[in-house]
């Protein structure tokens, strides 16, 4: 399989993210084979591929948990490769997990508070109460009202309705204050009513932050991507607009089965 190519770059075009030429291999099996990206700032990508494509492999590997074996990977114009993921956080880049791993006594102000207190060294002194927080109430407020969770404030996280809960995930990721923000499979458990307007909120987000979102559901890729990356096998097989990748004859083959989208 031919290798994928990154655009070249330079200056005010550099991109948020970038990745050349990342092997990662486990003995004798291939998990990553020569993969070079280049996201925009700003941009809307999708990661998209069969199960074992190799999807959530490079998502560890851009976020440092796990090592390449070659390649490096840049934050804007930083050399990332053998930053610690704590650090890599720190630095502006941020995943969310597709398993809930939210605070089930913490109300969803206090879920945020606490990742804003974080953020700001404040963390330690939690115990004293969030209104002894009172700028990081605010803008855990605006954050939460930004995914139209201002209603929900007040109730505990683990009461919240499913795609709520995914909501106050991204929530606490934006709390970071992400540059790039990585999103392994969103819609993961939510009710077909509810995933829409999750994705909606995730294309609402603030052009100054680049996603790369995993999917499976097809029908939000091609709605809400602005760009797709075809993975098969370890490697990119390529990357397009929803138009170029949905009549793409080698993504009908390996992954869309022959499905038409518009």
């Amino acid at each position: 399989m031919p290798a994928s190519r990154a655009p070249s770059v330079s200056g005010a075009d550099t991109p948020a993210l970038s990745t050349r030429g990342l092997n990662k291999n486990f003995g004798s099996l291939v998990v990553a084979r020569d993969i070079s990206i280049a996201l925009p700032q700003g941009a809307r990508y999708a990661l998209i591929g069969p199960n074992g494509a190799g999807k959530t492999t490079l998502i560890n590997l851009i976020t440092g948990m796990l090592r390449p074996d070659s390649g490096r990977i840049q934050l804007g114009a930083d050399d990332i490769t053998a930053v610690k993921p704590h650090q890599r956080v720190k630095r502006g880049l941020v995943r969310t997990f597709q398993i809930n791993t939210l605070f089930p006594q913490l109300t969803a102000l206090e879920a945020v508070v606490l990742a804003v207190s974080e953020r700001r060294g404040l963390a330690r002194n939690f115990w004293r109460g969030i209104t002894a927080f009172p700028d990081a109430v605010d803008e855990a407020y605006n954050i939460l009202k930004s995914l139209s969770l201002g209603e929900a404030a007040t109730r505990l996280t683990r009461e919240l309705a499913y795609g709520q809960q995914r909501l106050l995930e991204i929530a606490l990721a934006l709390a970071t204050r992400p540059k790039v923000l990585l999103l392994d499979e969103p819609a993961a458990g939510v009710p077909r009513d509810e995933s829409a307007d999750l994705f909606a909120a995730i294309a609402a987000l603030p052009r100054d932050i680049t996603v790369l979102f995993i999917e499976h559901d097809m029908n939000l890729v091609f709605r809400f991507a602005s760009r797709i990356i075809v993975m098969v096998q370890g490697a990119v097989l390529l990357e397009g607009t929803p138009q170029e990748i949905g009549v793409d004859p080698r993504v009908r083959e390996v992954y869309l089965g022959g499905a038409q989208h518009g």
